[in-house]
């Protein structure tokens, strides 16, 4: 699938290189650098074809991470890899940057051999693959290497690597039999992502609900697109193997309540159904449950995890709404009044409020007057930065600015970008709510009552422009 991996800095250099097929050469590694890193224009697509030679890549900060490959591969799955791969190296030594993936070479490779086999992508969880590769990462400018098992095993220097590495087979030889079998049963059996045996005073369940809402209105506040992506991000500490059921109120599943005869118990708890247009799980999430009953059931892994993702386009809460108000004073002044309406309860508060109004590029002077939060032109990037630290719901707030422009012979008028928005709400914007989320471990003496559980709703903008 993939006939190599390749990772550079800002300046092209390689610091990880990894060919699985013959049919990648050296020479890749160079013509990835000359035609992308180093290219004149800026690459804007994720996929170059560089003699018949497809590279993949994503960035992250100064980093670059490339697959190439000769075969015709399905590109959706090498970008899920690539983007589990930063997501590991992150667990692993936190942030991706040169300097943390210079310190960490030894680990990386070390992932890579258990992450790739031939090119094809096996066991890419995280908890999964801290129970074999114990060594922990070295962060910032950190100079040393500590063993989960051995306190006093430091990484230093070139000779690390052959040192990391006998202690490596060491620590493994020296592995009871019970871990060893523990070990092989997680890697190669059914539940993959949990361990067995994990233990907490305190059993807690996070739950949280994160929507991006997207928009895209015309000045006479017609809605021309708008759609809402979203994640169920969780953070599990349960002990033993648990199962838990998560539901919400999905469409389907309250239409097949009412017919059922529980309408009532749905219209006294006032939430009304939300259609999702699309959805995509973890791998714990037993999907043949979903699709006969539409109950998501799992066994959680251990820590951190994304459930699922979703996407819909209906009945969406937008949580502003811009009034955009534009008048050209002759052709050396504009007049701009621009207007904030919240739509949402007067009991919530959003926050991280940014209103961004373009300018034309003629601009020379600029008069503010705002009635909340400050606001500043910046003429490097040709627009008015208005920001509200908070705002009450069902409130509205305006800003006023007179645009003195430079005399020119262009005829041609202003384009007249959007105007674009940035915020913080504590609610889902396309009307989410958690219904259940119940705990069962037959096993250990604990019942759903004793966890603790936590739900937060977060939205966020994300590319949320009208038109003026």
């Amino acid at each position: 699938m993939i006939g190599g991996l390749f990772i550079y800095n800002h300046k092209g250099e390689v610091l990880i290189s990894r060919v699985y097929r013959d049919d990648i050469g050296r020479n890749a590694v160079d013509a990835f650098r000359v035609n992308v890193i180093h290219a004149r224009q800026q690459v804007r697509s994720p996929v170059t074809n560089i003699a018949r030679t497809s590279f993949l890549h994503v960035k992250r900060s100064n980093i670059w991470l490339a697959a190439a490959t000769k075969q015709n591969v399905n590109a959706t799955m090498v970008f899920e890899f690539l983007y589990k791969m930063c997501d590991v190296m992150a667990a692993y030594f936190g942030k991706i940057s040169e300097e943390n993936v210079k310190n960490n070479f030894v680990l990386i490779y070390e992932l890579l051999d258990e992450i790739l086999d031939f090119g094809y992508p096996q066991n890419s969880e995280t908890g999964a693959l801290k129970t074999f590769i114990t060594q922990q990462g070295i962060k910032s400018q950190a100079s040393y290497l500590i063993s989960k098992n051995q306190p006093n095993v430091v990484y230093c220097g070139t000779h690390g690597f052959l040192f990391v590495f006998l202690w490596s087979c060491f620590v493994l030889q020296h592995h009871t039999k019970e871990e060893q079998s523990q070990i092989t049963s997680q890697v190669t059996g059914q539940i993959g992502w949990r361990r067995e045996g994990i233990k907490y005073r305190r059993n807690e369940l996070f739950l949280d609900v994160l929507e991006s809402v997207n928009l895209l209105m015309s000045p006479q506040g017609q809605v021309l697109s708008a759609h809402v992506s979203g994640r169920v991000v969780m953070k599990s500490y349960l002990s033993g193997m648990p199962e838990c059921k998560f539901g919400m109120n999905d469409k389907i599943v309250i239409d097949k309540q009412g017919k059922g005869g529980g309408s009532e118990d749905v219209a006294k708890s006032g939430k009304q159904s939300i259609a999702i247009d699309d959805c995509t799980f973890h791998q714990c999430v037993r999907l043949s449950k979903f699709d006969t009953e539409r109950s998501i059931s799992f066994i959680p892994p251990d820590g951190d995890y994304e459930l699922m993702r979703y996407r819909t386009t209906k009945d969406i809460i937008l949580p502003f709404r811009v009034i955009p108000l534009v008048r050209e004073v002759g052709r050396t002044r504009l007049e701009v009044k621009v207007v904030i309406k919240s739509n949402f309860k007067s009991s919530l508060l959003a926050q991280k409020i940014e209103v961004r109004i373009p300018t034309p590029l003629t601009t020379s002077g600029v008069q503010l007057i705002c009635m909340k939060g400050k606001a500043k032109y910046k003429a490097s990037e040709n627009a008015i930065v208005w920001k509200v630290k908070r705002m009450a719901g069902m409130k509205e707030s305006q800003i006023s600015a007179e645009i003195e422009l430079l005399p020119t012979n262009d005829k041609k008028k202003w384009a007249r970008p959007p105007i674009s928005m940035n915020f913080e709400v504590p609610f889902a914007p396309s009307g989410l709510k958690v219904r259940y989320l119940k705990v069962f471990e037959p096993k250990l003496n604990y019942s759903d009552h004793d966890v603790i559980k936590w739900v937060r709703y977060i939205g966020r903008s994300g590319i949320y422009e009208t038109r003026c």
